[in-house]
């Protein structure tokens, strides 16, 4: 097989309940200059029979298995490593390419840009779309992230962490660039190293295209991060993007704002309150947790900040409950 000019990298870990319609929506799909890799990490499932018999039908798909499970962000490195495409598109072992996608990426990679973020509408578990996901308030553009000039009105039009490379599906990346932006996993990202290596390559040139249409369907309601909890999973991102905005570009930066900003968008009052509610019968642990990850994001003083740190702080656990006990007999009332 000649060197593709694409590779498609799936890390994954018992994902077979999914991997094989994945599997199904991208190989019919891919021409010679495209391959596929799945990294297995340890998956105790059947994501093996399911990947095998793909394998058997087809010569640009290869599967490897490891010994033990290394983590999102170490399986999604070795899967690039393995790849020998021009460009590698980073994708989930439950999400579904749409028809049509793979050609149309193919004809864009021909423009040489560093990454490419695609767009995607969020589904229901059984793939029923709900809406487009918001990642940039623009169309199809081009920056250049180096250029301090745009990389702010980059960060000023982000709607969603996506616009940071947060979501593996939406990144096609140029390998040599990737490749050269190699360092040791850093903990403080928490599970966001590949986020790490994009923003490292910005000093020497990060051109970024943003594909506003849809290319991809993400599957919702099956986030492997929420294993350890709401809290854990509130965590990793404004844990994990707070260290990465203030490390790259300084707690009082631009662009570090922007970061605060998307958090906001992504983690509300009524989403953190929602968390509140249910931490209510866990271990104290979690609720001082939760108190500090609420004063990370509210932390610029605005009067907006204000407000809705004072709310989540004076409504209670109790009050949550004896006001949803008020609305469930508002609608009984009214039906």
């Amino acid at each position: 097989m000649n060197r593709p000019r694409l590779s498609i990298c799936i890390p994954t870990y018992n994902f077979g309940r999914f991997i094989g319609e994945t599997l199904d929506s991208i190989l019919p799909q891919a021409t010679e200059d495209v391959e596929v890799t799945v990294v297995d990490g340890a998956s105790t499932d059947n994501t093996a029979d399911i990947v095998g018999e793909r394998v058997r039908r087809w010569r640009n798909l290869s599967y490897h298995r490891l010994d033990r499970r290394g983590g999102i962000d170490v399986d999604m490195a070795l899967a690039v490593s393995l790849a020998r495409g021009n460009y590698c598109w980073l994708f989930s072992a439950d999400d579904v390419m749409l028809e049509g996608a793979l050609p149309r990426i193919l004809r864009e990679i021909t423009e040489g840009h560093d990454v490419f973020l695609c767009g995607f509408p969020i589904c229901t578990i059984d793939m029923v779309p709900l809406y487009q996901h918001p990642i940039l308030n623009c169309g199809d553009a081009i920056f250049e992230l180096s250029n301090e000039k745009e990389r702010k009105r980059y960060f000023s039009l982000a709607q969603t962490t996506t616009a940071f490379f947060s979501y593996m599906s939406s990144l096609v990346i140029k390998k040599t660039r990737w490749d050269k932006a190699v360092a040791k996993p850093d903990p403080r990202w928490q599970c966001w190293d590949h986020v790490g290596r994009i923003f490292r390559m910005m000093p020497h040139g990060l051109k970024v295209k943003y594909l506003s249409g849809s290319y991809l369907k993400n599957r919702g309601g099956n986030d492997s991060f929420m294993d350890r909890g709401i809290v854990h999973r509130i965590g990793i991102s404004i844990e994990g993007f707070g260290n990465l905005a203030n490390v790259f570009f300084g707690k009082d930066s631009t662009e570090a704002w922007h970061i605060r900003r998307v958090l906001k968008n992504e983690y509300t009052l009524r989403y953190i309150l929602y968390a509140k509610l249910n931490v209510k019968d866990l271990h104290r642990d979690d609720i001082l947790r939760l108190d500090a990850l609420v004063a990370k994001i509210y932390q610029d003083g605005s009067l907006r900040d204000h407000a809705e740190h004072f709310l989540y702080r004076v409504v209670t656990p109790s009050r949550l409950t004896s006001l949803q006990g008020a609305v469930r007999s508002l609608r009984s009332f009214f039906r």
